[in-house]
């Protein structure tokens, strides 16, 4: 477990998926015109073929994008919709398993992911760290992005949003897309948004989960994380098992604010119960706290995990830190720091971070990975345009508790979006495409984009239940309406048994 791990959690779209990858042997022939050549494919997450390219981007031919494509069930008469992962750094491969929610979309329209250059299958630029669960002291961390660095050559200087975008125009005219729609998660939006100033004839309409606008400064995330984690609190306050756990938030700032030496050594490992081989510090614990507000799953396990802690028992929240520690798919972080070192550091002062980080549990521990690893990772400011009125339909949906694009975002800074309609699901954490009944909204969005969504059903989007103890919740008396009369029937069958019994013996 280490920082890899938190860094690897700023913009995922909050469930990290495995994209393991099989190529068939037939390749499907017929391309003319020097259209692309397609591979029968399949991935992992998915049950269904794929078909995969490899996509020229460059006019020399030399750097091609992996690009995966879910042919549209009855031929494709809609427009294709193309997913855009988070990070900066994921790869659009991994959100594979998204398909298996969206798959009424696929019924009429092909669904297109595309690993920007230096993730995924395009040639990733992880500099090793995705291997590296133990890194969890600071100076570790920075060190290694130094040498990745160092040993780099001009690649850094070459990774940026316009380069991802224009890749992005590059493959749709490649696989003949006319118009297309976009769905992007998290740091997927903003590349969404800049694709729709810079590109704006080639998009049909766009669907934005968990909304990074283009001048929004995300990296101030201190503030929502805050708010997420008192959102978390009151809910846990208005449960009657969670509220057995008394102040556990007290406890939380408590124990942040007494880490000792003694147990960042003891802080066991997730997987094996020792100590772990590296001291665990505080920022490490307030990260790991932080990541678990994404998933509403594993902010449930929260209340329960802190209290333990503050009794000496480390293990639940070793557990958490578990959830996340060796996910099966990483985050390139050469790709991470160039983009994010160019396009958002740059435009965050020292008194940004002061006012962020007050009087929050996480203090600067967030910010500060990016702060001392851009040190290490020089870059040329890539600033942005002032965002154009764009006319395109948009659809956009926040998570209440979302401890990193709150819905303030979506409502105060996208005055350049006329024509846009926000979903905001109550207690969501990041991402909130594949709950409830929030998929056939997009499917209604895309497939009549001028009409208003009739979003009640969201109220019926509730948080997990909260666990109970180490054996996750309590099962509630509501969830088993059957369990009484049951219950009733035996014990009156019982009675008569024994009043049949009683009257032989006499």
């Amino acid at each position: 477990m280490g920082i890899g791990l938190f860094v690897r959690a700023v913009f995922t779209v909050g469930f990290i998926f495995a994209a393991g990858f099989s190529v068939g042997a037939i390749a499907e022939s017929g391309a003319v015109n020097d259209s692309p050549i397609a591979e029968t494919c399949y991935t992992d997450g998915w049950s269904e073929s794929l078909r995969c390219y490899q996509i020229p981007v460059d006019k020399a031919g030399e750097v091609s994008l992996s690009v995966l494509v879910a042919p549209a069930v009855n031929g494709g008469h809609r427009e294709p919709l193309y997913l855009l992962a988070g990070g900066p750094g994921q790869a659009a491969s991994d959100l594979a398993r998204l398909l298996n929610p969206l798959r009424k979309l696929n019924r009429s329209r092909d669904i297109v992911l595309v690993d920007r250059r230096g993730a995924g299958r395009s040639n990733a630029f992880d500099c090793g760290l995705g291997d590296e669960d133990l890194i969890t002291q600071m100076d570790h961390f920075v060190a290694s992005l130094e040498e990745c660095r160092s040993t780099a050559g001009e690649r850094p200087l070459t990774i940026n949003s316009r380069q991802t975008v224009d890749d992005l125009e590059t493959v749709r005219q490649a696989l003949g897309h006319e118009r297309i729609s976009l769905w992007g998660g998290s740091w997927g939006t903003r590349t969404a948004l800049l694709y729709q100033q810079w590109y704006p004839q080639s998009l049909q309409s766009l669907v934005l989960d968990g909304v990074a606008p283009i001048e929004s400064r995300v990296f101030l995330a201190a503030q929502a994380a805050e708010s997420a984690l008192q959102q978390l609190e009151q809910a846990c306050s208005a449960d009657p098992v969670c509220a057995d756990f008394g102040n556990w938030r007290g406890e939380l700032d408590l124990l942040l604010a007494n880490w000792s030496d003694e147990q960042a050594h003891n802080f066991p490992d997730p997987f094996t119960g020792a100590p772990a081989e590296v001291p665990v510090e505080d920022w490490i614990v307030a990260s790991a706290v932080r990541t678990a507000l994404y998933d509403p799953a594993a902010a449930a396990l929260l209340p329960f995990a802190v209290h333990q802690a503050s009794r000496g028992n480390y293990a639940p929240l070793s557990g958490i830190f578990g959830l996340f520690a060796r996910t099966e798919s990483a985050m390139s972080m050469g790709l991470t720091f160039s983009v994010a070192c160019a396009e958002e550091l740059n435009r965050i002062s020292a008194d940004d971070i002061a006012s962020d980080s007050a009087d929050t549990f996480i203090g600067d521990s967030f910010i500060r990975t990016f702060v001392e690893g851009c040190k290490v990772w020089p870059v040329p400011e890539q600033p942005y345009e002032k965002p154009q009125v764009r006319e395109h339909p948009v659809l956009l949906i926040s998570g209440s508790a979302d401890p990193i694009t709150p819905p303030d975002y979506a409502e105060n800074d996208l005055d350049y979006l006329p024509h846009r309609q926000h979903l905001v699901v109550d207690g969501g954490g990041h991402i909130n495409s594949t709950r409830g009944c929030v998929p056939n909204l997009i499917l209604q969005f895309l497939d009549q984009p001028d009409t208003a969504l009739d979003d009640r059903c969201l109220a019926e989007i509730e948080r997990p239940p909260f666990a109970a103890g180490a054996y996750g919740p309590e099962l509630k008396p509501d969830l088993m309406p059957e369990a009484e009369p049951v219950l009733a029937d035996s014990r009156e069958s019982d009675e008569e048994m024994e009043n049949a019994q009683g009257g032989s013996e006499q």
